[in-house]
């Protein structure tokens, strides 16, 4: 009898309060993500915390130095060997955080090439809410990730009392979309059109003959 492969979701939280409410955004979206692959056969889910704000420190000495610390190496695995990815980032000034694109600088060199990532962020206001599609898509499109078409911005305002339900809608409607980006569809095979052309020497035989 074999086992089943336990399914691995690596979450990036790049918040540096605590606490953050972009750990709670983080937390949120890979609890909507396991809730909805609970509805798909991939079996057990083990999920991955990455708090770059616990290796703030390492990120930066291996920034400068090249070398990762014991500590930043089991994290930078984690995300590498992960069939999905969750990120949230705090947006300053337009942008993700600079400690959120320093551990994404020290990744290995296509570490998420072809897996799937669901975007968050969290901001002041609802005015930051187009980092996601000017900065972070861009950069995760760029290091050959799947991006999920569904992402979230949680501005200060949307964790109040009046707009939690809406928020948690937008949570759980992205972990669905992400869930099913996760799974996939089965592709129809790719057909060559040039698989089944007639030989060359055949086609002579036919006009002579």
């Amino acid at each position: 009898m074999t086992t089943q492969t336990p399914f691995h979701l690596a979450v990036i939280t790049a918040g540096v309060t605590e606490p953050s409410s972009t750990r709670l955004l983080a937390d949120r979206l890979s609890e909507a993500t396991v809730r909805a692959l609970a509805g798909h056969d991939v079996g057990e889910v083990v999920v991955e915390v990455v708090d770059v704000r616990d290796v703030a420190h390492d990120v930066t000495n291996n920034v400068l130095t090249g070398f990762a610390s014991p500590d930043l190496q089991v994290r930078l695995d984690a995300i590498s060997e992960a069939d999905a990815v969750v990120v949230a980032t705090p947006v300053y000034a337009a942008s993700y955080s600079g400690l959120f694109k320093m551990l994404v600088d020290v990744l290995p060199k296509d570490a998420l090439r072809d897996t799937p990532v669901l975007l968050g962020a969290t901001g002041g206001t609802a005015r930051h809410s187009l980092a996601i599609d000017h900065a972070l898509r861009p950069l995760f499109a760029h290091l050959g990730a799947l991006v999920a078409p569904v992402a979230v911005f949680a501005a200060s305002e949307d964790w109040g009392s009046v707009d939690a339900g809406r928020l948690g809608e937008r949570i759980e409607r992205a972990g669905r979309s992400f869930a099913s980006l996760v799974v996939g569809s089965p592709r129809e095979p790719r057909v060559d059109p040039f698989e089944d052309v007639t030989p060359f020497a055949s086609l002579l035989s036919d006009l002579r003959s």
